[in-house]
């Protein structure tokens, strides 16, 4: 396996920061907007203090050290300590419920965490004599109150100064990730060190990263996307990296891009997707005129050209990567982002692979629905295919495939196979020049009438269109198909002037808006796939934190 980085000794963390300190010792790496930055140098000095204090509260090698907390450039330090001597990460979401951070605690087996003091109250309701002692991440001290003294007291007795610290190999665990998917299963993914460092490795075919680049981390670190693409792979290449303190609202992003200006981002497709509804086509459907414009192919690409330049100025003027992963994107987003020349990267890949799998490349020509094509030493082919479409499962071989699941021998060996191909569990199919494209998940795709598959993804997608939609769900019911729809309130008041309108007459236009949709929308989609109904979901649909809707609280 041969990487353009020939001065990294082995595929491992420890190899990866080692290597970066060195090579940029003076140069900017963590910071916090608007404060001043954490160099590579101080980065390696906290580091080492802080191993010594694992070390010295008897965590050694193979042990679980969780870490919960929102983004700072502190939990990169504690994701860095731990598995620099073999022990191992267990990034928790900071926005599970403290029913799930307690279980992932438990299962994990984890004996130490590091917890921000806006989470400490979450620890302090744990009842598991497993978990010795709390490291507040804020400032990297122990919590006193939190710590097992008589345990600590007996490991430091046991300990002696000389012995030395252990060296993590290549294929040992890094990181145990829990889930928080669509389908309700929270598993726990075992990464190895050689899983993560050769996936940020391999993003050099896909775009070229500077030490001059800025990357500005709007993802939780938690989830593999953010902490591979948005901290590792920058890191690797001498970037540095700024972290946001707030929710990362419209207003706070603003200010970020202006203080900021970064070169590059990592995001959902849901917020450049908000972005489009809600800045850019407003602008282009405002009047009769600009509307009549826009519906014309040749001036449609003109205007889009002017809105992405703008849109760049929005951004801090500077951005040349803004990568887009976790979610599929509506292809009408994405057709904008293509005629208005912004530099995006459409990115595929799953928790269990590290995550990247596939990817388009900056500044070349790019096939509209595809997730671009495999990266380096990665294998893909499909399962049972379609003799008319081609698609089929999408199954995968890669050095960035997990160890398996953690205590699952069983399901493990139900998502890798004795070939040790990788069952994604995603449909779709590989065109003639190795593109991917993705209809949906396996799991979610129903089954019409008459035998036929539906993928109810790309109906979404295409009910999404609509300006006064926020969110769609499209499901069977009583071998009917239809969909609950999120609306836009915002929007929704001034189009009925809701708030001086009796609500009984804003109900009824509601109903009479959504019946116009769903008419509109059973002419785009194949008569199998037309819907009988569109309900009104009040309440924004429950999320996972790349911003998928979890399905199964609602269609089970």
């Amino acid at each position: 396996m041969t990487y353009p980085y020939d001065n990294l000794e082995n595929f491992t963390l420890k190899s990866l920061i080692d290597r970066s300190v060195t090579m940029y010792q003076n140069e900017p790496a963590l910071a916090k907007v608007g404060q001043d930055a954490m160099t590579y140098d101080d980065l390696r000095q906290k580091i080492q203090e802080t191993i010594v204090m694992l070390h010295e509260n008897g965590i050694q090698k193979g042990d679980k050290v969780a870490i919960l907390s929102e983004n700072m450039p502190n939990w990169g330090v504690a994701y860095l300590s731990v598995t620099y001597f073999g022990a191992v990460a267990v990034p928790i979401l900071p926005d599970f419920h403290k029913s799930d951070v307690h279980h992932i605690i438990h299962h994990s087996e984890a004996k130490a965490i590091f917890v921000s003091d806006k989470h400490l109250s979450t620890i302090e309701e744990l009842d598991d004599s497993r978990l010795h002692f709390v490291i507040k991440l804020d400032d990297l001290e122990i919590v006193d109150s939190l710590t097992n003294h008589s345990y600590i007291s007996q490991i430091k007795q046991k300990l002696t100064s000389a012995k030395e610290l252990s060296v993590p190999l290549e294929d040992d665990m890094a990181a145990l990730l829990y889930t928080s998917g669509t389908t309700g299963n929270s598993k726990g993914v075992m990464l190895s060190h050689k899983n993560l460092v050769t996936n940020a490795l391999s993003t050099y075919s896909k775009i070229e990263i500077l030490p001059s680049d800025v990357f500005l981390s709007i993802l939780p670190l938690a989830h593999t996307l953010e902490c591979t693409v948005g901290f590792l792979v920058p890191l690797l290449h001498g970037s540095s990296v700024v972290y946001i303190d707030k929710v990362p609202t419209p207003s706070v992003l603003l200010k970020a891009f202006e203080v900021v200006k970064p070169t590059m981002m990592v995001s959902v497709p849901l917020i450049i997707e908000k972005i489009y509804k809600n800045k850019v086509l407003p602008k282009f459907t405002g009047s009769f005129l600009m509307r009549t414009l826009y519906g014309i192919p040749f001036f449609r690409k003109k205007l889009n050209k002017i809105a992405g330049k703008k849109l760049i100025e929005t951004f801090g003027g500077r951005l040349r990567f803004f990568g887009i992963g976790g979610a599929g994107i509506s292809p009408y987003v994405e057709e904008f982002l293509k005629e208005a020349e912004f530099p995006y990267i459409i990115g595929y890949g799953l928790t269990e692979t590290a995550p990247l799998l596939a990817g388009t490349v900056l500044g070349s020509e790019v096939k509209l629905k595809s997730t671009g094509t495999v990266f380096p030493y990665v294998e893909v082919k499909v399962k049972d295919p379609d003799d008319e479409t081609g698609s089929g499962e999408l199954l995968f071989k890669s050095p960035s495939l997990m160890l398996g699941y953690y205590k699952d021998e069983k399901q493990s060996g139900e998502v890798i196979d004795s070939d040790g191909w990788f069952h994604s569990g995603d449909l779709g199919y590989v065109d003639e020049d190795g593109y991917i494209f993705i209809n949906g998940r396996s799991k979610n795709v129903i089954i019409g009438s008459g035998g036929e598959n539906i993928f109810p993804e790309q109906i979404e997608a295409t009910i999404n269109q609509h300006e006064a939609v926020v969110d769609s769900l499209v499901m069977m019911r009583d071998d009917r198909l239809i969909a609950k729809i999120h609306l836009d309130y915002e929007l929704i008041d001034k189009m009925f002037s809701a708030s001086s309108s009796p609500d009984s007459e804003v109900k009824e236009k509601i109903k009479e808006l959504l019946e116009e949709m769903r008419t509109d929308v059973n002419t785009k989609v194949a008569s199998y796939a037309k819907m009988l109904k569109f309900v009104e979901q009040i309440e924004p649909f429950i999320k996972t934190p790349t911003k998928k809707i979890k399905r199964f609280l609602y269609v089970e």
